[in-house]
């Protein structure tokens, strides 16, 4: 096997982003517990402070249930404008290292550093110095996780938060993976988690003692990829411009919805938004989704992929309309969605996802 030079990524996340910037902005917020979000009784929290976080309020979570949870809790109107100008302050400052910057979100990014700006070796130390210039450039803290791939990386990033950073140099990726708790490893979620529990998958070392045959049995597609990941292997490469893989709006009602009429316009109304965003976006796509949250908060999906493009506003809601009516509605609805994936931009990249175990080199980290 041809040997490759082994990569050095940085992944920045930022400490409890949208709340920090309210408290930054709003010294009286300081040291409060506050909820970025909606007070109503449909609200919902885009974020919250870590001073929230300790009664566990969590973003999505509904408005009265963090109230429930933290009765001192304070709401603040999200200011997604204030968010976006410092988001890009702080990226101006990942590119002063490196043009290679995948942003994940307004408060997250993977960097590769393994050639970079300053001619320094140490992704490490590149790390901390970038933390370091976000909060005298912004006043805002971040943290850092510094591996040999994205996936070690992110997971790095959550290790010693908040204001902290986590390296994972290359000949410590395989015991930290097989020590970590699996509900750590990103792209497993609660319901993934709770199914490996049952099958008695608690580390990564539990993950890895597992065959592939046994992991796509149980997880389908996805097992694979945690075949891969556990063994330290994730080969996708910093993109710096990352493609877009779906493209959506969604609303949710300040009543709940019960009469097929009003779904209807409120799906036009969808349909116009993304209509608009697709054309900004230049972009158009085959598979349609609705998503439906009813009033018990149950979640259902209803898909349908054409043989065409699409990207106007009246074929988008007619597909959403088959959609709507395909079965009859369980309850009354709180919130509906619509998204288009399967867009003209996507291309194959399972060349690229493929893993091939590369050889460890020693170097500085």
């Amino acid at each position: 096997m041809e040997e490759r030079k082994q990569r050095k990524i940085i992944h920045v996340d930022m400490d409890a982003f949208y709340a920090s910037v309210e408290q930054l902005d709003n010294p009286d917020l300081k040291g409060k517990p506050i909820a970025v979000g909606g007070s109503s009784q449909r609200g919902v929290v885009a974020a919250a402070s870590y001073e929230a976080r300790k009664y566990g309020v969590r973003s999505a979570m509904s408005s009265v249930l963090a109230k429930r949870n933290c009765p001192d809790l304070i709401f603040v109107k999200p200011r997604f404008e204030r968010y976006k100008e410092l988001s890009g302050r702080i990226r101006n400052i990942f590119f002063e290292y490196t043009d290679l910057v995948e942003p994940l979100s307004l408060d997250e990014a993977y960097l590769d550093v393994t050639e970079n700006k300053k001619g320094n070796p140490s992704a490490s130390l590149i790390a901390r110095e970038i933390r370091e210039k976000i909060k005298e450039k912004t006043g805002l803290y971040a943290s850092a996780g510094i591996s040999v791939n994205k996936f070690i990386a992110k997971v790095a990033s959550d290790i010693n938060k908040p204001n902290g950073q986590k390296t994972v140099n290359p000949e410590e990726v395989e015991a930290f993976l097989e020590e970590l708790e699996i509900r750590k490893f990103y792209g497993v979620g609660k319901v993934t988690a709770d199914k490996m529990y049952r099958l008695g998958i608690f580390t990564g070392k539990d993950l890895k003692n597992k065959s592939l045959e046994f992991l796509n049995e149980n997880f389908g597609k996805s097992g694979e990829y945690y075949f891969q990941v556990v063994r330290g292997i994730h080969n996708s490469e910093v993109k710096p411009s990352r493609i877009r893989k779906s493209l959506g709006a969604e609303r949710t009602f300040e009543e709940n919805i019960s009469s097929e009429i009003f779904m209807l316009d409120r799906l036009e109304n969808i349909s116009e938004e993304i209509e608009r965003r697709l054309t900004r976006n230049k972009v158009a796509g085959k598979t349609i989704t609705l998503k439906i949250k009813y009033s018990d908060f149950s979640l259902q999906t209803r898909s349908k992929t054409l043989s065409y493009y699409i990207s106007s506003k009246d074929l988008i809601l007619e597909t959403a309309k088959d959609l709507l009516y395909q079965e009859k509605m369980k309850e009354s609805v709180r919130l509906l969605g619509i998204s288009l994936s399967n867009l003209n931009t996507d291309k194959d990249e399972e060349q690229e996802e493929k893993s091939e175990i590369a050889v460890q080199l020693k170097f500085d980290f």
